[in-house]
């Protein structure tokens, strides 16, 4: 019996892959293989070829021919060369590089995220900012209550001395008071408003 070593195509249309099958030279091209002894997938860069030496060898030396495309792949491969003595039996074989272990990628993942420096909870933080806001509106009505209670004391001076204080002096003195009221209203409005949206940071960190 005639025996080929020849490649036997399987795969999608456009992404051929081949096995390299020992088969009865009278089979078709896809039929039945006496025994399969290699892979080869042209698609990838560089090329898969994986070829057991020892069973190549073994049907080289009983009488296995093989088929010219065969014949290139194991002269890279350096079986040919083995066979026949001849020297470069290491083969010209190009090897991808090995892909990174998902495992690994995982593991250095994780140590990377815990060495990098912890951060606050998003509610400490909100809760801080809120304490902060509150602290600055409470602030600022304090130094507007002194200006008022000031206004107002200047006011009843002037109402005290209405005989004696000219009306230019008691006149800016109202003034003082109307505008030292105004500015209290707006900074009671300002810690009002400061007071609310710390609250509600803190509420919808807290949801």
């Amino acid at each position: 019996m005639a025996v080929k070593i020849k490649l036997k195509r399987v795969g999608k249309i456009h992404a051929p892959q081949y096995r390299v099958i020992v088969a009865d030279s009278r089979t078709k091209r896809d039929g039945r293989a006496i025994e399969e002894i290699g892979l080869y997938q042209p698609m990838l860069d560089p090329s898969l070829i994986e070829i057991d030496s020892e069973r190549a060898q073994y049907w080289l030396k009983v009488g296995a021919q093989p088929t010219e495309a065969v014949l290139v792949l194991l002269k890279i491969t350096g079986d040919w060369q083995k066979f026949k003595g001849l020297p470069g039996q290491e083969g010209t074989l190009k090897v991808a590089a090995p892909k990174a272990s998902k495992v690994v990628a995982y593991e250095a993942a994780v140590k990377e995220a815990a060495d990098e420096p912890k951060t606050p909870a998003p509610r400490k933080v909100a809760e801080k900012v809120a304490d902060a806001a509150v602290a600055e509106a409470v602030a600022v009505a304090a130094a507007d209550a002194a200006v008022l209670a000031e206004a107002e004391a200047i006011v009843e001076i002037a109402e005290a001395n209405a005989g004696e204080i000219p009306a230019a002096q008691a006149e800016a003195a109202v003034e003082a008071a109307v505008e030292a009221d105004v500015v209290a209203d707006a900074a009671a409005a300002v810690a009002d408003e400061a007071v609310a949206e710390a609250v509600e940071a803190v509420e919808s960190e807290g949801s």
